[in-house]
């Protein structure tokens, strides 16, 4: 497949655009999620974030009804990747055949649990790549997920109260 034949979609036709209301809405709130908890993250001295959490935000905030999206999806999924991924890493070893199993691992396990959370599948990679602790479980996983499923459904809930 050529880069020209890529860049035209295939000859598909693109998917609809949203609204610029419903960017400037998504824009608006991945921006103020991420800001939310790198403050949180600064005043605390814990480490609210997460690299996924930007692709969450993608999602939360520019498809909140997806499947995906979904609450459950969302902590189950980054929880289960983070915990699988924390287990390899320090039962099996920090080699690049282990980090292999363990994002493998992930995603049967997300598709098995029906909690697939596509940002939630590069944990394990993170986690082998920063060599955290269990505590990693509680901050930022848990915790950081929690507070950005808080304000997502925050903002949903005003935006489509207004409109």
């Amino acid at each position: 497949m050529s880069l020209r034949n890529i860049i035209r979609n295939g000859g598909k036709a693109l998917p609809p655009r949203p609204s610029l209301s419903s960017i400037a809405l998504a824009w608006l709130g991945s921006s103020l999620a991420i800001a939310s908890i790198a403050v949180l993250s600064q005043l605390s001295g814990q480490p609210w974030i997460l690299g996924s959490f930007g692709a969450s935000c993608v999602l939360l905030f520019g498809f909140p009804d997806a499947v995906f999206s979904q609450p459950r999806n969302l902590i189950v999924g980054h929880v289960l990747c983070s915990l699988i991924g924390l287990g390899f890493l320090k039962f099996v070893g920090p080699d690049w055949w282990s980090m292999t199993l363990a994002g493998g691992t992930a995603l049967a396990t997300m598709l098995v649990t029906r909690t697939v959370h596509p940002p939630a599948g590069s944990n394990p990679v993170i986690i082998f790549l920063t060599r955290p602790d269990w505590s990693f479980l509680l901050f930022p996983t848990l915790v950081g997920v929690i507070f950005l499923l808080f304000l997502a459904r925050l903002m949903l809930k005003v935006t489509r109260t207004v409109h």
